[in-house]
């Protein structure tokens, strides 16, 4: 009797035990859950998607972390999915056929990479590597696009939000084909450096990965914002932090007035 008793006290320990590692793995799973959540909400891309959809994305949603210098993905890869920034930077370049590497895009917090190529279904276009310690949130691709082809809603949400994505590329595309380097370099500090004449902010990426956004060299970078300075236009403080002093004349020659006309 005592050994039976003794049974029931053992069986009920173990089930005691596995309850509180179901209940933490559960409590894991929710913070899990509302950390994918909150990273999803503050991305442009799924601002305008409703909570039923975006539940449905956190369901097929995994949390990824990258060391600084670590290579997401490379180009060529089979692209796993969308990827959303949550904290830190990651760097997205294209190498040319010559092997000269042209950096696209930095991803900062809220932003998203290989969203094309999950979209469309093919290889990714670029290389991805953290920046800095970071974190993302992987939506994976198959089950993204099955989520799309069930969820109508999601689907016209998702296209809401890739013309707003197209639009900004348009953007980018104006900026090569119609401003010379001086108007490409306004037009960037004026978008990265907030709305108050003489703020001080930081150039987001080095001198040389912003040379490459720009589709610039390092020289052309460092003599264009040399010349901005000289025009009473900007300040720099050192390698990566400025002012701007004059905004409006800034706009003029991001818009398109001639160099000649600021100097």
């Amino acid at each position: 009797m005592f050994g039976s008793s003794m049974d029931q006290v053992g069986s009920c320990g173990l089930d005691l035990d596995q309850a509180a590692t179901d209940f933490r793995k559960a409590l894991e799973s929710q913070d899990l859950d509302s950390s994918i959540a909150d990273i999803l909400k503050r991305c442009d891309l799924f601002r305008r998607v409703s909570e039923k959809s975006l539940a449905k994305l956190v369901a097929v949603s995994v949390l990824k972390r990258y060391r600084k210098g670590q290579t997401i993905f490379n180009q060529g890869d089979p692209c796993p999915g969308i990827f959303v920034v949550g904290d830190g930077a990651v760097r997205v370049t294209k190498i040319a056929p010559g092997g000269k590497e042209h950096v696209l895009h930095l991803a900062y917090p809220g932003m998203t990479f290989a969203e094309v190529a999950a979209i469309g279904g093919f290889n990714c276009p670029a290389t991805a590597q953290a920046t800095e310690d970071c974190v993302c949130v992987l939506i994976l691709e198959d089950r993204f696009l099955n989520a799309l082809r069930t969820d109508h809603d999601l689907c016209l949400q998702m296209m809401q939000s890739f013309a707003l994505w197209v639009r900004h590329l348009v953007g980018l595309l104006e900026d090569v084909v119609l401003r010379d380097a001086t108007g490409r370099v306004a037009r960037h500090l004026l978008e990265v450096g907030g709305a108050i004449e003489g703020t001080i902010f930081t150039l987001p990426m080095l001198k040389k990965d912003l040379a490459s956004h720009l589709n610039l060299t390092s020289e052309t970078l460092s003599r264009t914002l040399r010349r901005l300075e000289e025009a009473g236009l900007i300040a720099m403080l050192d390698q990566q932090q400025l002012k701007i002093t004059d905004r409006t004349r800034l706009r003029e020659v991001a818009a398109g007035t001639p160099p000649g006309e600021f100097d």
